[in-house]
């Protein structure tokens, strides 16, 4: 599904990866765990074709995303949702547009834009606030909205940078359970965090970066 060889990246004279290589599977549940700094937002955006390595390569679902023409990275970018920490919510607009805008864009039609939109914000228990505007929402649940849009096309790999990062214990713990709940349904799940006490919550594979390199790859411990 992912596999990565030997990628380094650098920016402004300071690495921000170094010689890193990583295969995830198709279904897998990852964690990227490290300090501030230790290079899991950039692996995450090389990922996402947000930024290019300087060295290595980077496959996803077999595609070299090197050989990817720039006509055809927003096509690519479809099979995959990505959860920022910072929320990156539309203000004027509603939690359904919010949501609604991933499907617009690529063409959805307005009846299946609704049906997918409806049931998407039901899953992450939101149908009751699909009017609001994000500035009335609490922290957990503009991160539930934002994963709703992540998801919404049904992504074949969802990228999370940080998503509980703003948020307290309890909320943490809401966002996992629905990342999990993602999971479950095949799409592979890429979680960042430095939180080490979520990664403790639920047994699956972390990969531990430090200073641009790996330097873990293993199972929680139950």
């Amino acid at each position: 599904m992912i596999e990565i060889f030997h990628v380094s990246k650098t920016y402004h004279g300071r690495s921000a990866l170094k010689d890193v290589s990583l295969k995830i599977e198709k279904g897998e549940f990852v964690y990227l765990t490290g300090p501030s700094g230790a290079g899991k937002t950039t692996l995450l955006r090389l990922i996402f074709l947000a930024d290019a390595p300087d060295e290595g390569q980077i496959l996803v679902n077999n595609r070299n995303l090197a050989h990817v023409r720039a006509s055809a990275v927003p096509h690519l970018r479809r099979t995959m949702g990505f959860v920022f920490q910072d929320f990156r919510l539309l203000p004027k607009k509603t939690v359904f547009e919010n949501v609604a805008l991933t499907l617009k864009v690529v063409g959805a039609p307005a009846a299946l834009m609704r049906r997918k939109v409806n049931d998407t914000l039901g899953a992450v228990g939101l149908e009751h606030r699909q009017g609001a505007l994000p500035s009335s929402l609490s922290a957990g649940e503009q991160q539930r909205v934002c994963l709703a849009r992540a998801i919404v096309n049904d992504p074949q790999i969802l990228l999370a940078d940080e998503p509980t990062g703003n948020l307290d214990a309890h909320l943490a713990g809401e966002i996992l359970e629905l990342l999990k709940t993602v999971n479950a349904r095949g799409t592979t799940v890429v979680v960042a965090t430095h939180n080490r006490d979520l990664v403790q919550r639920v047994r699956r594979r972390v990969v531990a970066l430090d200073q641009g390199r790996v330097v873990e790859d293993g199972v929680t411990e139950a």
